[in-house]
């Protein structure tokens, strides 16, 4: 199987299982026989293609008599696939692409192949005179268009941020992110990681502001692989959520409690500022995930978590004032994190967020109660939209008189310029070159 056949495998079940980006992705490479050039390759199409999926339905539908939603799904994302490549991969020349295209199609859709050569040869003939929205009248359409974002969350970005700030913001997240890895200095050091990296050929570079934090070059399923991955050296984790576990700040023989803890990223890094001394409880509502959190552990050598399936949004009567730290990395939009997995920005809806909120808040009322007078709660998403973020947290403070915040920017702005959340801190992709991420810590009085 070739490189573009395994990438519209890839398109096909995230269409139609509806299935992660990364985690469709790592399987067919896992359990493919590729070079790595071939990885790259399929990466690239996969990625490429979901990122820029807006702007190539705009120009498929200036070229095809059949609208897109009638098409069959093999078909659209064969094209897709296809017209990535022809407006975005220099590398790749036209005819070589529709001819793969045409030969892909008599194996999945045999009854499209004249109809897939006729629309891809017509848009190579004419692709220099394919005209875009005026940027002036239409802004909104035009970025949407441009940077394949849906025009509802455009909207949405320019209601909050400049248009300068929205268009960065917009390509920033069709950008690749670097791969950032967390060294478990539990059983390693960050040299000696280093070290071992480089040895097998992985370029990386030191975090500036967190210790323990590597950026990499390549992709999770290359990682994987190596023993200092399956040794538990080292677990995949970005930036922005170790700066959740850094900002919480646990202690040696605390009680912390990870309220909604898959997929266990902040939670084995919390067991690991606590030096594996101490009990941390992670929950959440998905069984799988929660296996997964204690496969993680194992792992990485960690036995102080006590995993357990349970509702954040249901009050636990039993741990009212128990523990002394309280994580809430509350489920949210995803927003921040769109170039980890663009199909994201084609599964929301404006009133996705409005449900949502109501359902952070009363995350995040309960698991306050979960904390001693004197303890700290942290409160943190992978989303950069002000409804879910600072908003959550004044209608929090609004019904929560026996809390404070506590000033976390003034300890972290030197480190992180451009943050402009009062007390609270606000990653961004285009500024900080992490996820969109929000961090808000508070005190119970």
């Amino acid at each position: 199987m070739n490189a573009r056949e395994s990438a519209l495998k890839v398109l096909h079940k995230i269409d139609v299982e509806k299935a992660y980006s990364n985690i469709a992705l790592n399987h067919e490479i896992k359990h493919g026989q590729y070079t790595k050039l071939d990885r790259n390759f399929i990466t690239e199409l996969v990625y490429g293609t979901l990122e820029n999926c807006i702007f190539i339905d705009y120009i498929l539908q200036q070229f095809s008599t059949t609208k897109l939603n009638k098409m069959d799904t093999w078909t659209l994302n064969l094209l897709r696939l296809s017209i990535y490549q022809i407006f975005f991969l220099d590398k790749v020349p036209d005819f070589a692409a529709v001819n793969e295209s045409v030969n892909l199609s008599k194996k999945y859709c045999k009854r499209a192949s004249g109809f897939i050569n006729g629309v891809l040869r017509s848009i190579i003939r004419n692709k220099e005179s394919i005209k875009m929205p005026n940027k002036e009248k239409e802004l909104a359409k035009y970025l949407s268009i441009k940077y394949s974002h849906p025009k509802w969350m455009v909207e949405r970005f320019l209601k909050y941020f400049s248009e300068d700030f929205t268009e960065g913001l917009l390509k920033s997240n069709n950008e690749t992110p670097k791969l950032c890895i967390r060294v478990n200095i539990l059983k390693t050091n960050v040299e000696e990681v280093v070290q071992l990296l480089l040895e097998n050929e992985i370029k990386v570079e030191k975090s500036p502001f967190i210790s323990e934090a590597l950026m990499v070059e390549g992709g999770f399923s290359e990682l994987e692989v190596l023993d200092i991955y399956k040794k538990g050296l080292i677990h995949i984790q970005d930036f922005s959520s170790m700066l959740a576990a850094k900002i919480l700040d646990p202690k040696e023989n605390q009680f912390v409690i990870d309220v909604c803890s898959a997929p266990g990223g902040k939670t084995t890094h919390i067991a690991q500022l606590m030096k594996n001394k101490g009990r941390v409880l992670a929950r959440d509502i998905h069984s799988h995930k929660l296996n997964l959190i204690e496969k993680n552990a194992k792992r990485l050598n960690i036995d102080i978590i006590e995993v357990e399936k349970f509702n954040g949004k249901d009050l636990d009567h039993q741990l009212l004032n128990a523990a002394d730290k309280v994580l809430v990395d509350a489920p949210c939009s995803g927003l921040g994190i769109i170039r980890r997995k663009p199909e994201i920005k084609y599964r929301k809806e404006a009133d996705d967020i409005r449900v949502i909120t109501e359902m952070q808040l009363k995350i995040l009322i309960n698991a306050s109660k979960y904390v001693k007078t004197g303890g700290e709660l942290l409160y943190s998403t992978c989303t950069i939209d002000p409804n879910e973020n600072d908003k959550v947290i004044e209608k929090f403070l609004n019904l929560s008189s026996d809390y404070e915040v506590i000033n976390i920017s003034q300890q972290y702005g030197r480190m992180l310029p451009g943050n402009h959340k009062e007390k609270m801190i606000q990653l961004y992709p285009n500024i900080h070159g992490t996820d969109g991420f929000f961090i808000c810590k508070l005190r119970k009085k």
